[in-house]
C-alpha cells in the first residue's frame, strides 16, 4: 500500500461535476437542447443544472476524463495510491466534486479560483439518449503556479507515474511540461491521452510541444486518424499510424514509446518502438459482452484508460495492462455515466 502522501499516479485535467437526470421532449424543449448532442453551454442553459437537482433525481459523478479515469484506476488499485489536480470553483458544485472523489478514494488537490464557478456537465437521459451540456467555467482555468506550490509540487515529485488528458492542452500547457520534464529528468512514466479529434486537428502546436516527452500515447481510432491527417501519415491503417507514432522523437531516449489505440469492440492495438526504430505491435481483443448488458458507453474510454493505468502502476505487462483497461471498460459501459459498480469487482483476466 502506498505510504500517505506517496501517491504513485498523478493525474492532471479539467473536473466537471456531471449532473444527469432522466427527463423528456419537454425538458430539452425548454433549453433548446437536442436528444443526442453534445454542446458547450450558453447564458440560456444556466439554470438546467439546479434543475436537474432539484427536479430529475440527478445522480452526481465527478467527471471530466481524465478524473473519470483517475478514479478508475483507484478502483483498482490500493487505498490512497491516486492523486487527482484541475480547478474548481468555490462553491457547492465543487465541494460536491471533492466529496465524490473522496468517497472514491481519489485525493484531489484542486486550485480553486475566486471568481468562475465549478465546471459542470448537465446530463439529459431520454431513453437510449444523452443530452450533453456543458459549462467549462473553472476547468477552463488551471494555473502553473498551483502546480508549483511546494505541497503540490512534492506530490508531483513523490509520484511515479503521470497522466494528463488531452483536453488539459487547451487550459494550461505549461503546467503540462512542467510535469513532462520532471518526469523525463527522473525517468518517470509521462502518459497522454489524445481524449478527442479536435485536440490534433485544433490543438495541433500545444500537442507537438508535448509529444516529445509522451512514453505513452493512449487514443481511439477517431483520434489516431485525426493525428494522421494532421500529421502528414499518409495512411489510414491503425497499425502504421500506431507504428510511426511510436518512432516519433523523444526527450527520454530510457524509455521506448508505446502507443495505445483502442477501437471500440475490435482488438486494441498497442506499438512499442525498439532502440532500432524497429516497432513491436500487440493486438487484445476487448472482453465480450451482449447488447443487453449495455447500458451507457459514455466513459468508456475513461475506464478503459483508469484499468490500463492500473496495471502499468502495478507492474504489470502491456498486454495485462491493456487486458485491464478493456475489463474496466466492460464493467462501466454496464453503469449510468462513467461510474464503476460497487462492491468493488476484481480483474478477471478475458478467456
Amino acid at each position: 500500500m502506498a505510504a500517505k502522501g506517496n501517491f504513485e499516479l498523478l493525474c492532471l485535467e479539467n473536473p466537471l461535476l456531471d449532473i444527469q437526470g432522466v427527463g423528456d421532449e419537454k425538458l430539452l424543449e425548454k433549453y433548446g437542447l437536442k436528444a443526442n448532442d453534445a454542446i458547450l453551454a450558453e447564458p440560456k442553459h444556466m439554470g438546467l443544472y439546479e434543475d436537474l437537482l432539484q427536479n430529475h433525481n440527478a445522480k452526481l459523478i465527478a467527471g471530466g476524463a481524465a478524473q473519470n479515469t483517475a478514479r478508475g484506476a483507484q478502483y483498482i488499485l490500493p487505498p490512497d495510491s491516486t492523486v487527482y489536480i484541475g480547478c474548481i470553483g468555490k462553491d457547492k458544485y465543487g465541494e460536491m466534486l471533492k466529496e465524490i472523489c473522496a468517497k472514491e478514494g481519489v485525493r484531489t488537490e484542486y486550485r480553486y479560483d475566486e471568481e468562475a464557478p465549478t465546471g459542470r456537465c448537465g446530463v439529459v437521459i431520454t431513453g437510449h439518449n444523452r443530452s450533453l451540456c456543458t459549462d467549462l467555467a473553472a476547468a477552463n482555468l488551471y494555473k502553473l503556479d498551483h502546480l508549483k506550490q511546494p505541497e503540490i509540487w512534492k506530490l508531483v515529485e513523490n509520484a511515479k507515474f503521470y497522466y494528463v488528458g488531452g483536453y488539459h492542452l487547451t487550459v494550461c500547457v505549461p503546467a503540462i511540461k512542467a510535469l513532462a520534464e520532471e518526469a523525463a529528468s527522473k525517468d518517470k512514466p509521462f502518459i497522454l491521452n489524445l481524449s478527442a479529434p479536435f485536440i490534433p486537428q485544433f490543438f495541433k502546436d500545444p500537442l507537438d510541444e508535448v509529444l516529445p516527452y509522451v512514453d505513452i500515447l493512449i487514443a481511439n481510432e477517431a483520434e489516431a486518424a485525426a493525428f494522421a491527417a494532421t500529421h502528414d501519415i499518409n495512411s489510414t491503417d491503425i497499425k502504421e499510424i500506431a507504428k510511426t507514432v511510436a518512432k516519433l522523437p523523444k526527450k527520454n531516449s530510457k524509455r521506448p514509446r508505446t502507443v495505445v489505440f483502442t477501437q471500440g469492440t475490435d482488438p486494441t492495438i498497442a506499438a512499442v518502438a525498439q532502440e532500432n526504430l524497429e516497432v513491436n505491435i500487440t493486438e487484445v481483443p476487448v472482453h465480450p459482452i451482449s447488447v443487453d448488458q449495455i447500458n451507457d458507453t459514455n466513459g468508456a474510454g475513461d475506464a478503459f484508460a483508469g484499468g490500463f493505468l492500473a496495471g502499468i502502476v502495478q507492474g504489470k505487462d502491456l498486454r495485462t495492462a491493456i487486458d485491464m483497461g478493456q475489463w474496466l471498460a466492460k464493467l462501466s459501459i454496464q453503469e449510468l455515466g462513467p461510474s464503476y459498480p460497487f462492491p468493488k469487482q476484481t480483474y478477471t483476466p478475458s478467456s
